[in-house]
């Protein structure tokens, strides 16, 4: 961690970090926040206020931004008044919005009810001049007042310039103010590896460095390891190799508030070894589909891949039984989110009561005594979080591998990190078949959809001696709460998919999880 806080909306004095390399030789010299961080926040607000709700990864759409609050700005590269080189501006900014009705009961961050909600976010500002024609879609604006005042700003990660310069930082590690460059001590990094931003990010964005590495940036933080770090590092040290290594990483350490503790630091942002070649479950599965070729053997020796995985996990991190009383918190849980998703779309009323017995059958359960295994997992797993490589020209098969173990983005940092049943992964990608079912227009949509989840499971139980469908009160639950979660989630951002869950939910809701045999 760093070795000092520092206060919101200061000025941070230098921080001595390893000399960087050509080409970013600008960067050796690069100071921290510019001005008084009061004034840089007061001529930034009105254009983070329009530019912040337009991005892809702002997770307060459809509510007003009422005002932000500056947690740190840094300069990575120093922002001249003159002259033809970028200038490169780090941000941790909190927007502040009011929360919506019924927030900690549903599908969102938890906070309290009724409260204001003040979510972090990190953001990278490019400074110019003048901004070339290239970069005009992404230009944030030119700020009135305030240290900046005149400047082109725009977003850094579509210049390859400034992109690039954080790949150097991350390859000469060290210290800039609040910021904490670390690299994996066996990992060599080039100094020059052309970048290019993924354009496909939603909650989150990606640089890919030539076809060696991406770096993942979190947009939306909060103190704490992110579990897209936390979980591959445990991975590398164990001899699991289907989970990308991390290579490097940064993060932030938050100001102290009050007497209590320092808070653990942000994680900003995971360098991983990009998997040339490779191609995602989800693309497969409908190109699969398309041709009306079988996607058994692939959903098997994936549902072999998602064994290893939690089987690693299990040995490289703490475990813990689920008695009685967390079972039954567990059921609540789901049944309070039930309750929220049905006030928010009417089309889950009529199957509500149905549905709340695969909780209340899940607490009956721990109440007569059941106990089940929790772990950490990988929280959102589905067919795009896993990766195909290319075959071997030599005549070997592909190999899967899984990737964006962040969980879902919504829920709490804290809540992410706990241990949870493994079910709840596989109920995801039981879920994903579903789905790539509908979407790829099968005939039988219900049919694919059974042998590939059949498939899976076997393939699960051949490495890991435990078939989830043993289980199927547990699996049942789980599954449930994902289809309600995808109720929601489609009715607001996708209502012609709307139709999908709402299947599973019939399905469901009449008492069936929908079992195969393999």
């Amino acid at each position: 961690m760093p070795e000092a806080p520092f206060s919101r909306g200061a000025h941070h004095p230098p921080t001595a970090v390893p000399r960087a390399q050509p080409p970013y030789p600008a960067a050796r010299a690069a100071t921290a926040a510019p001005g008084d961080g009061s004034g840089l926040l007061t001529s930034l607000a009105p254009l983070l206020a329009e530019w912040l709700p337009r991005q892809r990864w702002f997770a307060g759409k459809g509510r007003p931004v009422t005002g932000f609050a500056l947690v740190a700005a840094t300069e990575l590269l120093p922002c001249a008044a003159a002259g033809a080189t970028p200038g490169l501006l780090h941000l941790l900014i909190r927007a502040q919005q009011p929360e919506p009705p019924g927030h900690r009961h549903g599908y969102g961050c938890g906070h309290r009810r009724g409260a204001a909600a003040s979510d972090c976010y990190q953001i990278l500002l490019g400074v110019r001049s003048a901004l070339p024609p290239p970069l005009a879609p992404a230009l944030v604006g030119r700020p009135d007042g305030g240290p900046l005042d005149g400047r082109t700003l725009y977003e850094a990660l579509a210049d390859p310039r400034l992109a690039g310069l954080l790949l150097e930082r991350l390859r000469v590690p060290g210290r800039l103010g609040p910021l904490r460059f670390v690299r994996e001590p066996a990992t060599a990094i080039p100094a020059v590896l052309a970048p290019r931003l993924m354009t496909a990010e939603q909650s989150n964005s990606s640089v890919v460095y030539g076809d060696t590495f991406i770096l993942k940036l979190f947009r939306r933080v909060s103190p704490g390891t992110n579990p897209d770090l936390e979980l591959p590092l445990a991975l590398a040290r164990t001899d699991c190799t289907r989970v990308p290594a991390p290579a490097a990483w940064f993060e932030a350490a938050p100001p102290a508030e009050g007497a209590g503790p320092r808070p653990e630091p942000f994680t900003l942002g995971v360098l991983q070894p990009y998997l040339t070649g490779s191609a995602d479950g989800w693309r497969l599965a409908l190109d699969a589909l398309t041709v009306r070729a079988d996607f058994t053997d692939a959903a098997r020796a994936l549902g072999h891949t998602t064994a290893e995985v939690h089987l690693a996990m299990a040995r490289a991190l703490p475990t813990s039984v689920l008695r009685r009383r967390q079972i039954e918190h567990l059921a609540a849980g789901m049944s309070e989110r039930l309750d929220s998703a049905a006030a928010a779309v009417p089309a889950l009323q009529p199957y509500r009561a149905a549905l709340h017995h695969a909780y209340e059958d899940l607490a009956a359960l721990g109440r007569a005594g059941r106990t089940w295994s929790a772990q950490r997992i990988h929280g959102d797993l589905h067919l795009g979080q896993a990766l195909l490589t290319a075959a071997d020209p030599g005549g070997g098969g592909g190999r899967w591998s899984l990737i964006d173990f962040e969980g879902e983005p919504s829920r709490p940092l804290a809540e992410r990190r706990r241990p949870q049943p493994p079910v709840r992964d596989i109920a995801g990608m039981l879920r994903s078949f579903d789905y790539a079912a509908a979407v790829g227009r099968h005939e039988d949509p219900q049919e694919w959809a059974g042998r590939t989840r059949a498939a899976y499971c076997a393939g699960y139980a051949e490495v890991s001696g435990s078939d989830p469908r043993d289980e199927p009160e547990l699996l049942r639950a789980h599954e449930t709460d994902k289809a309600v979660y995808e109720v929601v989630y489609e009715a607001r951002h996708r209502p012609d998919w709307l139709s999908i869950p709402m299947s599973a939910i019939r399905r469901l809701a009449a008492g069936t999880s929908g079992r195969t045999s393999p």
